[in-house]
């Protein structure tokens, strides 16, 4: 016997013929094999799928404890050919199918027809196969995929045209133009956008630098060494910036200007946290007096008086330093003064009390406060009143700090002509 083999020695196989209704299988041998010592006399016969077993010496051995051996089930639908059914009322084949006869000579099967998919033997089981799904069709540039029933065609999209001699899509004259300068315009506005990013990235990098600048020349620097030796006092000035002040005073609009004077012009703003606020804009700094302007704001943060305007902090980003005072309703004394409906309303009373509020303030400022600051600039203008016509002395630009070493000071009048 030889392994591989199944041509009589030991093995012999045959194939089924088409059309054959019965199969029965019966081995033996065509010699007397008693006298020959282990020789096997049981034999084996089974049906099994072509080419599935190949044929070994070990097989003799080891076939019977094999169950099962692989099969194919070839089957047809009744005796018929499809000439024979297919005008007939038991023919079964649904739609979009196709009639095929069977391989053995009898019968016939059913198949989906080329672009349908489904069960052939259902009325509607084969359905129409959507081919422009698969992306490998109609993939050359300039070509679209047009589904049909059990087909697709691909056809050149908008701006191709076919070439008959290559067959493929190519395009169109005015289509490359049309590229052309659509990738022109692009460019354009591509350089456009950048370069336009670019100049505001100098600019923007440019104010920043200018902001700095004047931070330093205003006496940031000295603010913030200042303030942070205050970091216990919950009462310390807060340093804002150009950006939440232009926020506040919606850019500083001329219908919040609530006050105009010679030295400055005072715009009423909103804070995010809805505090209403009063902001000092300045028309001129002088330079030489920065470090007692700083000092002034840091003393000034720090007086907690019912009769004084409350400084709340100030901007150094800008080139005149920017100073933010508690808003005021009411206006300023000279106008209950001069302006005869305002006096009107303004009993006696109210008038000493405004009188004595005001000496009050001005008295803790020379005598109380550390150091003691002398105010230089009272008058009627300087005087707020509130809701409840309460004095509030404001307006320090002119004022001047007592030094420590110093129980005598002398200082020039000074204000408004007038």
């Amino acid at each position: 016997m030889v392994n591989g083999s199944c041509t009589g020695v030991g093995c012999c196989e045959v194939d089924i013929p088409k059309g054959l209704k019965n199969v029965n299988t019966r081995s033996h041998s065509s010699q007397n094999h008693t006298k020959v010592e282990n020789f096997n006399r049981c034999g084996y016969g089974f049906i099994s799928k072509h080419l599935s077993k190949n044929f070994s010496i070990d097989s003799l051995r080891t076939l019977r404890s094999q169950k099962m051996m692989p099969m194919v089930l070839d089957w047809a639908i009744g005796n018929e050919t499809c000439n024979d059914v297919e005008n007939k009322s038991n023919y079964v084949c649904g739609d979009n199918s196709s009639c095929q006869n069977s391989e053995d000579g009898c019968g016939y099967r059913c198949k989906c027809k080329d672009g349908y998919d489904g069960n052939p033997y259902l009325p509607n089981g084969c359905q129409d196969i959507d081919e422009c799904e698969n992306r490998n069709n109609c993939n050359h540039l300039g070509q679209e995929c047009i589904n049909k029933p059990g087909k697709f065609t691909c056809a050149c999209i908008k701006g191709y045209h076919l070439d008959q001699s290559a067959g493929v899509c190519v395009a169109s004259q005015s289509s490359l133009q049309v590229k052309l300068l659509v990738g022109v315009g692009i460019s354009f506005i591509v350089m456009l956008v950048f370069s336009s990013w670019l100049y505001l990235m100098v600019k923007q990098r440019k104010l920043i630098k200018l902001r700095q600048r004047f931070f330093e020349q205003n006496g940031g620097l000295i603010l913030q060494q200042k303030l942070s030796k205050l970091e216990n006092s919950t009462a310390t000035a807060k340093i804002f910036t150009t950006e939440e002040l232009r926020k506040a005073t919606n850019n500083y609009d001329e219908t919040l200007i609530i006050g105009r004077g010679g030295f400055a012009t005072v715009y009423k703003g909103f804070l995010p946290n809805n505090r209403i606020v009063a902001i000092k804009k300045s028309k001129t700094v002088d330079e030489s007096q920065i470090e007692q302007f700083i000092n002034e704001v840091v003393v000034l943060s720090q007086i907690n008086h019912r009769n004084v305007a409350k400084l709340l902090g100030c901007c150094l980003e800008t080139q005149v330093p920017l100073l933010v005072y508690e808003f005021i309703p009411n206006g300023t004394l000279f106008e209950y003064i001069h302006h005869k409906n305002k006096a009107s309303i303004v009993s006696w009373e109210i008038r000493l009390s405004i009188v004595a509020e005001t000496v009050e303030a001005l008295s803790y400022l020379h005598f109380a406060a550390f150091p003691p600051i002398i105010h230089r600039d009272v008058k009627s203008s300087n005087i707020l009143l509130d809701s409840t016509h309460t004095a509030k002395v404001s307006d320090f630009g002119a004022s001047r700090l007592v030094p420590r070493d110093q129980t005598q000071l002398t200082t020039m009048m000074q204000g408004t002509l007038g």
